[in-house]
């Protein structure tokens, strides 16, 4: 809310399903004065965005096309363009095709535009996008973003094998690795197994570069350190050689013979790591960029508010951000950028 302000925003309403904070202005929730907007309960969304009529609505709760359709179905039936920070939505067409038709179908009726936007929009794809650019020849994109599981809640911890042993990893978290290309995507497609954040991120640099995926499959692959490590979120002592977490693997094939490789790591940190983002472009010639302690949540909020013109300007539909400018910077108010 406040990177909005910064940016000539009018914030018009807010919704949320949290009791505490039902009811409290949005200012005392950034934390200075107040603003005139109180937060409503989610219950009335279609009724607040049916008065209000407002020209977007973010939405910052989630992280699946699942978890946020009634969301984002509610902004299309009011004609209310929306913009989410849940991973999926950045490019959902190759996990979850049946929502996206009937969101992409809904805001077409209604004359309005559905999309996702965040950290990886920028540092997963317009990043590689720009620096493609920038190659006589491209063979294969390898890429990585690591980020400490005890920063996200003992469910996130869980979910990537943090504490199991290399057994117990295999017979759960990693009982898909085998599967085919065909297989998994129609387990991912069908519900039955989560996509990694690279999958949808995959596709979506499939898309922006113009390449034709002819097999895609996901791996989960335990990590381990060499000493034991102490997580505070599990409330435990994980064993060295024992899962600290995990690597999902996404690996691409195109018709135009160019691998993309792309690992999100999960894991208990040891005291000397942190957060980085890495991706080399191998061809001619070999390129590489790191981004060390990125500020994930700051960047997010941020490459998302930047994207707000393109998402108005952009015809009705769900339309990826492959489909939209690259962002720029807002040296004017947010309005100045519109061109429709």
């Amino acid at each position: 809310m406040q990177f909005m302000l910064d940016h000539g925003v009018d914030i018009v309403g807010a919704l949320d399903i949290n009791p505490h904070v039902v009811g409290k202005d949005i200012g005392e929730i950034i934390g200075g004065e107040a603003h005139g907007v109180v937060v409503t309960d989610a219950s009335m969304a279609d009724e607040l965005l049916a008065a209000l009529k407002p020209d977007v609505a973010v939405i910052t709760t989630m992280s699946t096309i699942a978890d946020i359709y009634e969301a984002m179905a509610t902004c299309a039936r009011n004609g209310v363009n929306a913009i989410s920070t849940a991973e999926e939505a950045i490019y959902p067409q190759n996990s979850s095709p049946t929502l996206v038709a009937e969101l992409d179908a809904l805001a077409k009726e209604n004359g309005c535009t559905l999309t996702g936007s965040g950290y990886p929009d920028m540092y997963w794809g317009v990043l590689v996008d720009t620096l493609a650019g920038s190659l006589d020849k491209l063979t294969k994109i390898t890429g990585s973003s690591s980020y400490n599981v005890e920063d996200y809640g003992i469910a996130l911890a869980k979910g990537h094998g943090a504490g199991l042993t290399l057994d117990e990893f295999a017979a759960s978290v990693g009982q898909f690795n085998d599967l085919s290309s065909e297989e998994i995507a129609r387990k991912i497609t069908g519900g039955e197994i989560a996509p990694s954040y690279m999958w949808n991120q995959n596709g979506w640099l499939c898309e922006r570069l113009g390449l034709t995926p002819v097999s895609q499959v996901q791996k989960q692959v335990p990590l381990t350190h060499d000493e034991d490590l102490r997580s505070s979120t599990l409330g435990m002592t994980i064993r060295a050689g024992d899962a600290t977490g995990m690597s999902a693997v996404v690996t691409t094939e195109t018709a135009e013979g160019i691998t993309i490789e792309t690992q999100c790591i999960g894991k208990v940190y040891a005291p000397d790591e942190f957060d980085r983002n890495e991706w080399t472009l191998h061809g001619e010639p070999d390129v590489t960029i790191t981004v060390d302690r990125p500020d994930t949540v700051k960047l997010t909020c941020a490459n998302l508010i930047n994207r707000i013109p393109a998402l108005i300007d952009a015809e009705p539909g769900y339309v990826s951000t492959d489909r939209m400018p690259n962002n720029r910077y807002l040296v004017k108010p947010m309005h100045d950028y519109l061109t429709s």
